[in-house]
């Protein structure tokens, strides 16, 4: 079992940063792949981006790509998002996941496990 907790939402201008962090127990976690996703109000929730179990690969929504960056610390069981260049696009609540140890790591929700219980993000123009 792996419990996720989000932390370091908020409210941000356009144009601002803010960095994610998410912080995982369990003893799987430097073997699982993470990934994040959002959910705005009344849209489905969408992948921002992932990060392979040894940080050698992420990939990331074109949405986000250049302006969000995915790292992991596996000594601290803890991935962050740090994100750049903030739009009021980007407001939504935002999830960690984590998908089952030494898989491969994917954008599609139904392929992740565990979920934090998310973080809000909140944008203004």
């Amino acid at each position: 079992q792996v419990q996720l907790v989000e932390s370091g939402g908020g409210l941000v201008q356009a144009g601002g940063s803010l960095r994610l962090s998410c912080a995982a127990s369990g003893r799987t976690f430097s073997s699982s792949p993470m990934g994040w996703f959002r959910q705005a109000p009344g849209k489905e929730r969408d992948f921002v981006g992932f990060i392979s179990w040894r940080a050698v690969r992420t990939y990331y929504a074109d949405s986000v790509k250049g302006r969000f960056t995915i790292s992991r610390d596996n000594a601290k069981n803890t991935v962050y998002l740090q994100m750049n260049s903030l739009r009021p696009e980007d407001t939504a609540v935002y999830y960690c996941a984590a998908a089952k140890p030494y898989y491969s790591a994917t954008a599609y929700a139904r392929d992740y496990s565990y979920w934090g219980q998310g973080t809000q993000v909140t944008v203004s123009s």
